[in-house]
């Protein structure tokens, strides 16, 4: 595993997708440690000085690929006063401070995987799918929902990697809209993707999202027979 390393950034990219959903490209002073993909850093607005403290700080998923070592992306909901704070102060060109690579919320190819991501959790996940390969030994079964179909803020990278990966499957929530072929409107259940996967009982799931969705799916797994030790969390909000 990489050592963390603490690293000044530039935003070079800020993305708002409306509802307070907001996407971030970093460009770290020196390249950024090697990590693997569901793995976290900590995100610092304040200026750190190397002989005190580490300031206040988040932790985010990475979303970027691990292979360029010149970005690194972020996306957040603003909840709670930090994000709040970066809703304010987050300018392309402005700096943060970053620490990284943390956390153990790493994909594994040892059985059919079930990815279940509510809104920016999906961030878990986009490093995974976007290294996925035919290769991959197993099935990939993919729920993502959000509040509606502006806020799935990842779709492009998702649908592009369906297109390339032959065990991949998506399906897509909204909690308000209009329904398509591939889009339920409602919340993201284990009871709407039970049906699409092959073995249910053999596959290992994957969480990432608000802590009620969390809460939620988790209970229904294990009221179904799925073992805790199938049941992977990104709980570190």
């Amino acid at each position: 595993m990489a050592t963390a390393q603490k690293l000044r950034c530039q935003v070079t990219r800020l993305v708002d997708h409306g509802e307070h959903v907001y996407t971030v490209d970093l460009r770290p002073e020196r390249p950024a440690p090697r990590f693997r993909p569901g793995q976290f850093l900590h995100l610092a607005l304040d200026e750190y000085d190397p002989s005190g403290f580490w300031p206040e700080s988040r932790v985010f998923s990475i979303a970027s690929s691990a292979a360029p070592r010149d970005l690194l992306r972020v996306s957040y909901s603003v909840r709670g006063r930090f994000t709040a704070r970066m809703e304010r102060e987050l300018t392309e060109g402005g700096w943060v401070w970053v620490k990284l690579p943390y956390g153990e919320f790493v994909i594994e190819d040892t059985s059919d995987i079930v990815l279940f991501a509510g809104g920016t959790g999906i961030t878990a996940f986009t490093a995974f799918l976007g290294e996925l390969t035919p290769a991959f030994q197993h099935a990939v079964y993919v729920a993502y929902g959000a509040r509606s179909t502006d806020l799935l803020i990842c779709r492009g990278l998702v649908e592009a990697r369906v297109g390339l990966i032959p065990g991949l499957r998506v399906f897509y929530f909204v909690e308000r809209g209009e329904p398509t072929p591939n889009t339920t409107v409602g919340r993201l259940s284990v009871a709407a993707l039970w049906p699409h996967i092959a073995a249910p009982g053999q596959a290992t799931y994957y969480l990432s999202g608000p802590p009620i969705m969390l809460k939620t799916l988790a209970g229904d797994l294990r009221s179904r027979g799925i073992a805790d030790g199938a049941i992977r969390i990104d709980a570190w909000e």
